[in-house]
């Protein structure tokens, strides 16, 4: 029998009413979604009645997803399911490293609060933009970023899948290159060029949140966005460089079915995880934590 690897989603999925299923019906998700208010006040109202347009602001969005993550992460803790592995997308990996005791569930939220305000601010520096290519090779999107001086490929997210980071202003060039090479690119719903070297500065100032935070090592496996292999002995070193460095996601995925984890649970409210394993491997099973919960018994 294989394992089970709780995966955490990043920016993008977010939307209006996001976890108030999970608060209405579960304490554990009540509990945890009353902890991230009483640290960040307005935390629950942005979750479950802001605007589309408010969830955008990366300030907004990176703890209101923690909020809802961690939450659903305890009501399966809460019915006994229990992980082999954890890995989470961007600033899912904050989350994924709280469940996997790397912090306690109110330091992660207090980085993860500290993490959105530095990126945001980052993020307003430049008139910046995020765009998921699709239907090229991971090759191909690199040789077209190569020909612009500030468009990056950052997530490497599954075959014919790779999103770039980068000015503006180049952005609809480099759709046109993308569209002439046989592709698409598809703007994302964010504010900002993440895991791109716009982000250096909001790197290092997380460093400095990091080493004033208690790190312990992960007690589970927990796979790093950098390196797609598991944390070794300075998980804070890899948290703060995953902010301006590449994304590995098809890697980490390979890597932990290669590990003998066959089931995967996307924690998060969409499931674009769960669509990029598919893509990955369909032998193994990729369900959204919604789908799973519904499968336990009462």
């Amino acid at each position: 029998m294989g394992g089970i690897a709780f995966l955490f989603s990043g920016q993008g999925d977010q939307f209006p009413g996001m976890g108030k299923e999970l608060y209405d019906k579960y304490p554990a998700a009540e509990e945890a979604f009353q902890m991230c208010d009483r640290l960040r006040p307005g935390t629950l109202q942005q979750c479950f009645s802001g605007t589309a347009e408010e969830l955008k602001e990366t300030q907004n969005t990176q703890p209101c997803l923690f909020a809802m993550e961690l939450a659903a992460a305890e009501v399966l803790k809460e019915k006994g399911v229990t992980p082999n592995a954890v890995a989470g997308f961007s600033l899912g990996e904050v989350v994924a490293a709280t469940v996997a005791g790397v912090f306690d569930a109110e330091t992660g939220f207090r980085l993860v609060c500290q993490r959105g305000r530095l990126m945001q601010r980052e993020a307003e520096k430049f008139d910046t933009a995020m765009a998921a290519v699709v239907k090229l090779s991971a090759e191909a999107v690199e040789e077209i970023c190569g020909r612009y001086t500030d468009i990056y490929p950052v997530n490497f997210n599954c075959p014919g899948n790779i999103t770039v980071s980068g000015l503006a202003s180049q952005m609809p060039a480099f759709s046109a290159d993308v569209k002439a090479a046989g592709g698409r690119a598809l703007p994302l719903k964010v504010k900002g060029a993440f895991h791109s070297p716009f982000m250096a500065e909001a790197a290092e100032d997380f460093a400095g949140e990091l080493a004033k935070a208690k790190v312990s090592q992960p007690k589970i496996s927990l796979y790093s966005n950098v390196t797609a292999k598991p944390y070794g002995d300075d998980p804070a070193a890899l948290l703060a460089k995953q902010i301006a460095s590449p994304v590995q996601w098809e890697k980490i995925i390979r890597d932990m079915i290669a590990g003998g984890i066959d089931t995967f649970i996307e924690i998060g409210p969409g499931k674009t995880l769960t669509n990029m394993i598919k893509k990955i491997d369909g032998t193994v099973k990729a369900v959204t934590v919604t789908e799973y919960l519904e499968e336990l018994p009462c």
